[in-house]
């Protein structure tokens, strides 16, 4: 049997990965809960559809980080979702480096292009 399990991340704004999630072709869901086995609840702040009827969610941690939620005992067997993790840390530092980018050349723009 497995459960829902979260996952630290290095993760801190929910408006950036929302963003690397949308470039990613997923469509976000804020709020709401992620359903384990038995009825069991986690709280998220987004979540998305991932492999088959799997979803993949973030909470905010005590740290002020946002954890993984998922079933990560079925989801760490596929690969796919594996790369699909790095893909989105991948687009999420984008984001991260652009808005740092904007905010220490105020003058200039700064924009994300293909």
């Amino acid at each position: 049997m497995s459960h829902l399990s979260i996952l630290p991340t290095v993760l801190q704004d929910e408006t950036l990965l929302a963003r690397a999630l949308a470039d990613l072709n997923f469509e976000v869901q804020w709020g709401g809960e992620l359903i384990g086995f038995a009825d069991e609840r986690q709280s998220v702040v987004l979540s998305v559809a991932a492999a088959g009827d799997q979803r993949l969610g973030w909470s905010r941690q005590k740290d002020g980080s946002l954890g993984l939620v998922g079933d990560l005992q079925r989801l760490g067997r596929s690969t796919a979702i594996q790369s699909l993790i790095a893909q989105i840390t991948r687009r999420y530092a984008v984001h991260q480096a652009l808005q740092a980018a904007g905010a220490d050349l105020s003058a200039a723009q700064v924009e994300l292009v293909g």
